[in-house]
């Protein structure tokens, strides 16, 4: 015969079993008691073990999750592409690293970030060092952000024929090797200087028309056309066909260019 007795948060079952040898009654119980307070009332989310999302996450909070997701995205890259290059399978990885398929899947989805003792068995497995997953990762470099108008006005050796130079990105560091301009000429000039340097130069018409000469050649540069050459080879404007004339020029210096100009 069971019954019933409830107490503050918990309900409990009372039974007895038929009497036994020794002629008593076997009386059993069965409780379940409140649930625990984690379950009453979920705990707080935290984002990186530092803040409740309920309050502000803060730009270091968002740059170390972004630079999370950046690692595990160049090691999945480089591990898809070595066991591409093996010509080896998921399963393959699986059974020469020890690894189940499942992590060797989520690693190369970025779905997961690996802990070191996974990368140096997977780096086993591809015979490769463990510093090749991270190998295309960079930080991110700083961007060159020029309002309209309010790029560098340089004075170089066209500024006497009426050539205006707005360097529109100021890059630093490697970055330097592409210098853009955007040039402006408003000036009619009997002679302009031909001129030499390193690397490419790319050059692209936004207004006006200009005959431009690159060696023993000339090219009319009307709005949306391109042009581009060796710098090293002498170049410059012969004849302005329309006014005022806007184009860009992007100089690319190539790596391991030492010609002097």
């Amino acid at each position: 015969m069971a019954s019933t007795a409830r107490r503050k948060g918990s309900r409990c079952v009372h039974w007895r079993a038929r009497p036994a040898a020794n002629g008593r009654d076997h009386v059993s119980s069965w409780c379940r008691l409140p649930a625990p307070a984690s379950r009453r009332q979920p705990l707080p989310i935290r984002r990186l073990g530092s803040e409740p999302l309920d309050e502000p996450v803060t730009a270091t909070e968002d740059e170390a999750l972004y630079l999370d997701e950046a690692i595990n995205r160049a090691i999945g890259t480089r591990l898809r592409e070595e066991r591409r290059r093996l010509d080896l399978t998921l399963h393959d990885v699986a059974l020469r690293s020890g690894l189940s398929l499942g992590m060797i899947s989520k690693v190369e989805n970025a779905q997961t970030s690996p802990s070191l003792r996974t990368l140096a068995r997977l780096s086993l497995a591809l015979e490769m060092p463990v510093t090749t997953f991270f190998r295309g990762f960079e930080e991110e470099h700083d961007a060159s952000y020029v309002k309209a108008g309010e790029g560098i006005e340089l004075v170089r050796e066209g500024t006497r024929h009426g050539h205006r130079y707005e360097l529109l990105a100021a890059a630093k560091g490697a970055q330097r090797r592409v210098q853009p301009f955007l040039i402006t000429l408003t000036e009619r000039a009997e002679a302009f200087p031909l001129f030499q340097h390193e690397g490419v130069e790319l050059l692209y018409g936004l207004e006006g028309s200009v005959a431009y000469r690159y060696g023993q050649h000339t090219y009319d540069l009307d709005p949306g056309d391109s042009l581009m050459f060796d710098g090293g080879i002498p170049h410059g404007p012969e004849r302005l066909n329309r006014l005022p004339i806007k184009f860009l020029s992007i100089t690319i210096e190539l790596e391991g260019d030492q010609r002097e100009g």
